[in-house]
């Protein structure tokens, strides 16, 4: 297969593209950042652009068989100030309208695209168990997603191309996303519940991520929103105790959520509220998780 990654150079299109590439497969990733050749995987093409356009990469997607759509802002890379929202929300649409221009222009169209989107697309749902069904929520996460799965909604209707979102959860890796950070107080032994601690955590690991979205690419049957995430979302003073277990420290100290608001401000909500995702369309797919639980998640990673 030939397989285009957007944002082919971020912690889950960087590990998609290495499992493609090692299994022999054409991988092409799209960067803004040119010296982020240097740290692609052996085997990896790595396309300039401008992160709005088809300009320069457009032919690469004539005959592809595959693009991955992960491209965006980092939610997590600083406050959110009025002009950073904005950027969030924009990057994503523009990267979708460019995906769209590039499969226009293809004489021999991709059989299928996978579009990024995230958890956060449900907005805060409390101890709800959250399936493709539901309803997107209302607050800025949950917008930046509608918004990024509406910039190629029309794939499928004006081009033939079959269509698969991918809402994804915490991707668990040490090597970046939000797992090092989460283990951080406890090497200070400084570690626990944030706020109540009674938030649901959706998290998947790195691996089932990208052995999830190698699936939905090769499945024909899938299309639509997949929740891309284990089935075994638990509490945030639930996760801090399995941390606490695996690395053997405790998990009693509480950051209080004022503390958190102080410190982040309105990005505190993406630690302080949460959504019990359960993957239900990719496991009635056949999808089956190398890693279901989340204590056999974090002792691979933790324990290696």
């Amino acid at each position: 297969m030939r397989v285009i990654i957007t944002g082919g150079t971020g912690l889950i299109g960087r590990s998609l593209a290495a499992s493609l590439a090692a299994d022999g497969h054409e991988v092409v990733a799209l960067s803004r950042n040119p010296a982020a050749t240097r740290a692609m995987p052996a085997g990896v093409q790595v396309a300039p652009w401008d992160g709005r356009t088809a300009a320069g990469w457009g032919p690469l997607a004539d005959g592809a068989d595959a693009i991955v759509n992960l491209a965006g802002e980092s939610i997590a890379g600083g406050r959110w100030t009025q002009r950073r929202r904005q950027r969030i929300r924009t990057s994503r649409a523009r990267a979708g309208h460019a995906v769209m221009e590039a499969i226009a222009g293809a004489s021999a169209r991709p059989r299928v695209l996978i579009q990024g989107s995230a958890v956060g697309f449900y907005g805060p749902r409390g101890d709800e168990i959250v399936t493709e069904e539901a309803s997107a929520g209302s607050d800025f996460l949950a917008q930046v997603c509608v918004d990024w799965e509406a910039s190629t909604a029309d794939a499928q209707r004006l081009f033939g191309v079959r269509r698969a979102i991918i809402r994804t959860g915490i991707a668990l890796s040490l090597g970046g996303g939000a797992l090092p950070r989460m283990l951080r107080p406890f090497v200070f032994y400084a570690g626990g519940p944030l706020g109540s601690g009674k938030q649901y955590v959706p998290w998947i690991h790195l691996a089932d991520e990208v052995r999830a979205i190698r699936y939905l690419v090769e499945h024909e049957a899938a299309s639509g929103p997949f929740n891309l995430s284990a089935p075994d979302p638990v509490p945030n003073e639930e996760f801090a105790k399995t941390i606490g277990r695996v690395r053997q420290r405790p998990a009693v100290v509480r950051t209080p959520a004022f503390v958190l608001k102080i410190a982040f401000g309105p990005m505190a909500s993406l630690l302080l509220t949460g959504q019990r995702q359960i993957p239900r369309r990719l496991l009635d797919l056949g999808f089956q998780f190398a890693f279901p639980t989340l204590e056999g998640a974090l002792a691979e990673l933790l324990r290696r």
